[in-house]
């Protein structure tokens, strides 16, 4: 059954979770990775929820076997992320985004999802964000400008935008400049800083994601190709060409 398992009891108050399914770019992987490691997360919950491979994972120096898909939490900073090691499958992103939106909806969590958008980038690349229900105060409380031309995200992480939307759910989107082809740390840095830091109220130190770009890339090549090789899997923001 599609569920979401919760493993450790944490006391948050006013949660936000940031959204790090693999997509364009990889942004929101490597932003979420960037979270979990700089705050030293504690892995709560595993997501087992229709869309995800019957995969195990395991990490360097333990013998511990986590799902592909899992939640972590800081309570300190009221933030939980979800980190994944796995693309969904677009033929059940409707479901995924079910199964992940009735554990937020039911947690009173307020989520953060997480986009690239392949286009000539600016310096630092442009951050814009998009919201559901109540929540585009939030946005320009942060700062946050909406997009200047109309698009779509698509995947699974559009998947969960569009059920916030048909729920009336509060959340956000943000939408960064990225790099179609390769990992891009630079637009994952500015996803942090312009986007995640100001809604969440945390302060992420971001230099290790330029100072260690090329590694980064490297270690996250064999994912992104994956990632290609399943389009429709992937997450993107797209423009939309035409009358709007």
């Amino acid at each position: 059954m599609a569920h979401v398992e919760e493993l450790v009891d944490v006391t948050l108050s006013e949660p936000i979770l940031v959204e790090g399914l693999p997509g364009m770019g990889l942004v929101g992987k490597i932003a979420a990775d960037h979270l979990v490691e700089t705050f030293d997360m504690e892995f709560v919950a595993g997501v087992h929820c229709d869309g995800l491979p019957d995969v195990a994972v395991y990490h360097g120096g333990s013998p511990e076997v986590l799902p592909p898909v899992r939640i972590y939490a800081d309570e300190e900073h009221d933030l939980l992320v979800l980190q994944s090691d796995v693309p969904v499958s677009a033929s059940a992103a409707g479901e995924f985004a079910d199964c992940v939106t009735a554990w937020l909806r039911s947690n009173e969590v307020f989520p953060i999802y997480l986009s690239g958008l392949a286009e000539e980038k600016d310096t630092p690349p442009a951050v814009y964000g998009i919201a559901t229900g109540g929540a585009e105060s939030r946005l320009e409380e942060a700062d946050v400008s909406p997009p200047s031309d109309g698009g779509l995200v698509s995947g699974p992480t559009g998947a969960l935008i569009n059920a916030a939307a048909e729920e009336d759910f509060d959340a956000v989107g943000l939408i960064v400049q990225s790099d179609r082809q390769f990992p891009d740390p630079e637009a994952a840095r500015a996803i942090i800083e312009q986007g995640i830091e100001p809604l969440a109220g945390v302060d992420a130190d971001t230099d290790a994601l330029i100072e260690h770009a090329e590694e980064i890339r490297e270690v996250r090549e064999r994912m992104a190709k994956q990632v290609q090789q399943s389009e429709d899997a992937s997450s993107e923001a797209q423009p939309i060409r035409g009358f709007q």
